[in-house]
């Protein structure tokens, strides 16, 4: 049993059709599990005859799809991106040997309000699992690469409605404290994931059999990304937590072209807290003003529960460069960039924000502060005492 067996239930019962995992996966809307069981083979042989007739195969006509619901779209758009990707790593647009597809892929995109190719969502999350698996190669390595992003996709969604509470807060509120130590137990499953990775993907799996599925396609004259793990917006949580306002250039340009990649939801979020003040930032703010001896313990709880979360995403982070660089070392890439279009050196610059920001924190209240100021008493010559048979004064 993986945390999405755990978690997702609760997901499948709101309102939002692109939680519905469980009928997403179900959904075949083309017919495709007979064909798609083959993919790995015609994959395996190169076959761009074949994988061509496939995709003509199952495109749908326009009338047919404007009758699916948003699950069924997903559904098929999770299909057809497989033959989509499956053409261009053997060298071929899927466009211009299949260009009936393109007004298909058009009106994928805007019934669902995601970008008119498929995603890392609908690759992992929306892929059916047991014999009904869509995959590039048919390796169990794959299949477990899949899992890894799967098995974080609930507990992202939870971190973002906590980050959402976070972001109405202020470091003095007991709830701030609390708002970070549950987006620090749903983070923890990116690191469960990364760990899950290295101990079932190998770099040189990944970077030389699996990396080439998941290239940029032409659509239209532009081109879109792939499935790419950079898709599994883990920056979402930064984002409340500092990026909005303790950024640099290079990664606010990064998450510029990533969030077009996300769900439409995760695209308001987004939008809406991207000029706002991080918890970092307001943290700093309230210890600023402190000038006593000791700190409100609710400030240090927040400070606390702050470093904890932060140093969350440092450790994933950390092992994330760990396996980009295996994989794209020199005597094993393929590319030079990753497969969300980020080269080793921008993880780099977000492993070392991510820690400068952890460091600051926990600082913060490490630091010495300036002792309180304390009345000394009267110097004994000063002090009158009673005369004989004069009452004391009143306590």
């Amino acid at each position: 049993m993986t945390l999405y067996d755990l978690v997702a239930p609760g997901l499948d019962t709101t309102t939002e059709p692109r939680y519905r995992i469980a009928e997403i996966r179900a959904a075949d809307p083309l017919g495709a599990d007979p064909l798609l069981t083959a993919l790995p083979a015609m994959n395996r042989d190169a076959d761009v005859p074949a994988l061509t007739v496939a995709l003509r195969t199952i495109v749908p006509d326009l009338d047919r799809v404007a009758e699916w619901s948003i699950v069924e779209a997903l559904a098929g758009m999770r299909d057809i991106g497989m033959l989509l990707g499956s053409l261009k790593r053997h060298g071929t647009e899927p466009l211009a040997v299949v260009p009936e597809v393109l007004p298909v892929l058009e009106e994928l995109a805007r019934r669902t309000d995601m970008v008119p190719r498929d995603t890392v969502h609908h690759y992992t999350t929306w892929n059916p699992p047991g014999r009904r698996r869509r995959m590039y190669t048919g390796h169990e390595m794959e299949a477990h690469l899949q899992e890894a992003v799967r098995m974080v996709f609930p507990s992202l969604v939870a971190a973002l409605d906590t980050c959402t509470c976070l972001a109405r807060l202020e470091p003095y509120d007991p709830g701030f404290a609390l708002a970070l130590d549950r987006t620090a137990q749903h983070v923890q499953a990116m690191v469960d994931s990364i760990d899950f990775t290295v101990a079932n993907v190998t770099p040189a799996y990944f970077a030389q059999t699996l990396r080439p599925y998941f290239e940029e396609i032409d659509v239209a004259g532009r081109d879109y990304l792939g499935p790419a793990a950079a898709q599994v917006p883990l920056w979402l949580v930064d984002l409340t937590l500092w990026q909005c306002d303790r950024s640099n250039p290079a990664y606010d340009a990064f998450l510029d072209e990533s969030v077009a990649y996300s769900l439409p939801s995760w695209r308001a979020f987004h939008a809406a807290h991207r000029g706002g003040v991080s918890a970092v930032s307001k943290l700093s703010a309230a210890l600023s003003w402190e000038t006593v001896h000791r700190l409100p313990p609710e400030l240090i709880a927040s400070a606390r529960s702050l470093a904890r979360v932060l140093r969350i995403l440092k450790t994933f982070r950390a092992r994330h460069i760990g396996i980009a660089r295996k994989a794209y070392s020199d005597d094993l890439r393929l590319y030079d960039e990753g497969s969300g279009g980020a080269p080793v050196t921008l993880l780099r610059e977000v492993l070392d924000l991510t820690r400068d920001n952890e460091t600051l924190v926990r600082r913060s209240v490490e630091r010495p502060r300036p002792a309180a100021v304390r009345t000394q008493p009267a110097p004994a010559a000063a002090v009158r005492l009673p005369e004989a048979g004069t009452p004391a004064p009143a306590a």
